[in-house]
């Protein structure tokens, strides 16, 4: 097992913690309501291995064994998510007490395992009955958004202080109804750019509801990396410049600055732009990035060509194609390992939103490799804790990093097929074994303590 003295020393403030998503892990389908998640999964061929997050890891039964996991792993902080329609089973109106029931026992526990609980309140999991009434396609899924939010607080917020309201609303708009390579299966490439600002508002309309209800801890998890494009050439760099857009700018320009990047704001729907980005930009408490890999971006493949980039087919009528990344080890998903480039995506945040940027969290950053003797991961987290520090060390303010993730997990699209935990599931059995990034990262932790 690698050195723990390889990792830097953090300040003695610093959060660590490690995150998951209520949909990947709790199970207990039938204990809640439907979401886009489980229609989508029910069409052959959306996800891979054909299967379904009906049974996940049974985290909804099982949190207790969980929760003993992270205290013992010697973190300070976890993130999950709260299942919209494990709480709201219809997006609104009446709450199911059961669900909420759930999320309750489970901030006792962390509390009483000396674990700060730091809920996401939307990962991806929208209601179905939402999603049939117009989805994020319409603009009363963000007012039913804050009204959940409004539930949540009211019965959490007496031991949650630090809140996430959206986590990767790129992603979600990008592949859940751009590419239709995610739930709800949407393919409507740039007409998706509704879903991107109806996002954006539920985010500003949860802030406030949850600093009506006392809240004064709250963020968004974002994900960023660095663009870089596949040539110097006019088009490729053109075709970058508008990857970055999408991926880096669109959501956290109207966060940071409270206006969407050149060309974009015309596009949105909403009947008082500067009213709603008003709502949008409202001050954070701090700011959460998800990094996983840099993205090399030309400009589009030749007609008859496919584009793919981390296994997602991309039509050919986008303005720019993925490249691959030579030169660095990859993981099992096939993405490239780059920890300098959180350095460089870190650097490049602080310069371009200056004194408008709030401290940073890095809320997700993991990697998927098999098997329980798992070096890589060891490797992949000894390089990206070294590339924060170095990011501290050029005057980057950042407070807190949370690997992905603690268990292996439904992966979405990919099934059971990628293994992004620090604790092996044998889906069989549900058996929970700590592999050797586990036990390499609770000595690396006990290493940071005074």
């Amino acid at each position: 097992m690698a050195a723990t003295a390889a990792i830097p020393q953090f300040p003695h403030d610093f959060l660590w913690g490690v995150s998951t998503s209520a949909h990947q892990i709790e199970g207990a389908a039938d204990e809640r309501g439907a979401s886009v998640w489980d229609a989508f999964t029910t069409v052959p061929g959306n996800v891979k291995d054909g299967s379904t997050a009906a049974v996940a890891c049974d985290h909804y039964h099982r949190y207790r064994e969980d929760v003993a996991l992270i205290r013992e792993l010697g973190v300070g902080a976890y993130r999950f998510s709260v299942s919209w329609p494990r709480v709201l089973p219809t997006g609104s109106g009446s709450v199911h007490t059961a669900g909420l029931d759930f999320y309750d026992r489970l901030v006792d526990e962390l509390c009483a395992a000396g674990i700060r609980p730091v809920p996401t309140l939307f990962h991806w999991d929208t209601p179905l009955v939402v999603q049939e009434a117009g989805g994020w396609l319409k603009r009363d899924t963000a007012e039913r958004f804050a009204d959940y939010a409004a539930v949540v607080a009211a019965r959490l917020g007496d031991r949650v202080t630090r809140w996430i309201t959206l986590n990767e609303p790129a992603e979600h708009t990008l592949l859940g109804h751009a590419l239709g390579q995610h739930a709800p299966g949407e393919r409507l490439l740039f007409d998706a750019l509704p879903v991107a600002h109806h996002q954006l508002l539920a985010h500003g309309l949860a802030v406030r509801a949850l600093r009506a209800a006392g809240a004064s801890d709250i963020g968004i998890a974002n994900s960023h990396g660095p663009t870089w494009p596949a040539s110097a050439d006019a088009e490729d760099t053109a075709a970058a410049d508008f990857y970055d857009i999408l991926l880096n700018r669109l959501f956290a320009d109207p966060l940071l600055l409270g206006q969407y990047p050149d060309g974009i704001g015309e596009l949105m729907p909403s009947p008082d732009l500067a009213a709603d980005l008003r709502t949008i930009s409202a001050p954070l408490d701090w700011y959460g990035i998800n990094f996983y890999q840099p993205t090399k971006v030309g400009a589009p493949l030749p007609e008859g060509t496919a584009a793919e980039f981390s296994g997602v087919t991309l039509p050919p009528e986008l303005p720019f194609s993925p490249r691959e990344i030579d030169g660095y080890p990859v993981t099992d998903f096939g993405w490239p390992v780059v920890p300098d480039a959180l350095t460089e995506l870190l650097t490049a945040f602080r310069d371009r939103y200056g004194d408008g940027l709030p401290p940073l969290v890095i809320t997700e950053n993991g990697c998927s490799y098999e098997g329980l003797d798992d070096q890589e991961r060891i490797d992949y987290l000894e390089g990206h804790l070294r590339a924060l520090h170095r990011a501290l060390e050029a005057g980057v303010d950042v407070r807190g990093y949370f690997v992905w993730s603690l268990l292996d997990n439904f992966e979405w699209a990919e099934g059971y097929r990628r293994r992004f935990g620090l604790v092996h599931v044998d889906y069989d059995t549900l058996e929970r074994t700590p592999k050797a990034s586990y036990d390499w990262l609770r000595e690396a932790l006990r290493a940071q303590r005074p």
